[in-house]
């Protein structure tokens, strides 16, 4: 295998570590600076060239994309995709992380738990979102900060209004989240490679610091996850598009409450530890995607006219709730089921012997035609009418008529 670690910090801890542990399974990789790249667009022939030489080719890239260098690394990126190169992870993976109000929107989306939070512009919402999100204390972040970076926190309403307000003049986008003070100080880092979580630590702040991070100081010691811990890191990783992530969590009263998901999570601090060999598990994961690369559904819907992918979800009350897959007969009507998704459980290709359950959601691929009369209307949450004095009155003039 032919291996580009895409990073601007050669002698960083994370960068030597992903390379030697490359080197020592007998790989060819090179660290290419993801800003010594030119992107030449042609019809039909995208290609790249590294510092004015047209790039030989490479069976994978690692990237390791830094926040100040998003947009560009994440067109190398997106370049090295439309070349069909393996990419660790994705542009669009990248980007969504990367984000932090996109991608709790996303998390949002999928019923992940999370701390909640609120997103203004208008100086007058400020009090109104602080108050949702359970008044002060309350936690103010930057939208693209990292490392603890952006993180304040606000202790009274008057303190968080000064704080937000010197920010957005300074054209900042900021969060206004929960406090969750149950975790104060301490988080989890759960490191994800694939579909498992390969080491966690809970980082620990010291003294009167409340942010966690290693690079603030915060301490870290191995902690062995429960499912529940597990499940909520693979997932949310798995949403954002990324197959190698840190995904941050609080230890709320109520289960995980995820913070961030990593696209570029840093070694030293969890290998240090644990003692594991995680660059080694990146690699070995990269290099098994290259030689076993998994199914790309988009091919095969270029090639199969009247074939896609569709979700089909299983409501209490359905025919299919206590079916086995096979006895659905969704294999009778050309129907694959790709990932069942229960909970916040993920399971791909599951066997046709799982009986399926109320809330269960099936990831098919096959004919499009079988499949669209199994998906039910769009469905949209409404809020309940205010009912005001006029409403009754016409409600009971209809009745008298």
């Amino acid at each position: 295998m032919k291996l580009a670690i895409l990073s601007c910090a050669p002698r960083a801890y994370s960068t030597r570590r992903l390379r030697e542990a490359a080197e020592q399974r007998g790989y060819n990789v090179k660290v290419l600076d993801t800003l010594k790249f030119a992107i030449d667009l042609e019809r039909g022939a995208p290609d790249l060239y590294f510092r004015q030489k047209q790039l030989s080719d490479y069976d994978a890239v690692l990237p390791r994309i830094g926040a100040s260098i998003t947009y560009y690394g994440t067109a190398v990126v997106r370049q090295f995709q439309e070349m069909d190169v393996f990419c660790a992870n994705t542009a669009h993976g990248i980007l969504n992380s990367r984000d932090k109000l996109r991608s709790l929107q996303i998390l949002s989306r999928h019923h992940i738990g999370i701390p909640r939070t609120t997103f203004v512009r208008d100086k007058k919402d400020v009090l109104p979102a602080i108050e949702r999100v359970g008044g002060a204390p309350v936690i103010i972040k930057l939208i693209e900060g990292t490392q603890g970076i952006g993180v304040l926190l606000a202790e009274s309403v008057k303190q968080a209004e000064s704080i937000i307000e010197l920010l957005q003049s300074q054209k900042q986008n900021v969060l206004i989240q929960k406090f969750v003070a149950e975790s104060k100080g301490k988080d989890i880092r759960a490191f994800v490679v694939g579909d498992r979580v390969v080491a966690a630590i809970r980082r620990v702040a010291q003294g009167q610091e409340f942010r966690s991070n290693v690079h603030r100081g915060g301490k870290a010691e191995q902690v062995e996850l429960d499912d529940k811990y597990v499940e909520t890191a693979v997932r949310c990783a798995q949403i954002m598009g990324l197959r190698v992530a840190g995904v941050d969590m609080l230890e709320g009263k109520d289960g995980p409450q995820v913070m961030e998901v990593n696209s570029s999570p840093g070694l030293e601090g969890i290998e240090t530890c644990t003692g594991l060999d995680i660059a080694g598990a990146v690699v070995e994961y990269i290099a098994a995607q290259v030689d076993f690369p998994e199914i790309d559904v988009r091919q095969r819907l270029t090639v199969s006219k009247g074939y896609g992918v569709s979700e089909i979800y299983v409501p209490e009350g359905s025919k299919f709730v206590g079916q086995t897959i096979i006895e659905t007969q969704l294999y009778e009507n050309d129907i694959n089921v790709l990932t069942l998704y229960r909970g916040n459980k993920v399971i791909p290709n599951p066997k046709g012997t799982r009986e399926l359950e109320a809330g269960d959601k099936l990831l098919c691929f096959g004919k499009l035609e079988s499949m669209r009369g199994m998906i039910p209307a769009r469905t949209r949450r409404r809020r309940a009418p205010k009912v005001t004095q006029l409403d009754t009155d016409i409600g009971v003039a209809a009745e008298a008529h």
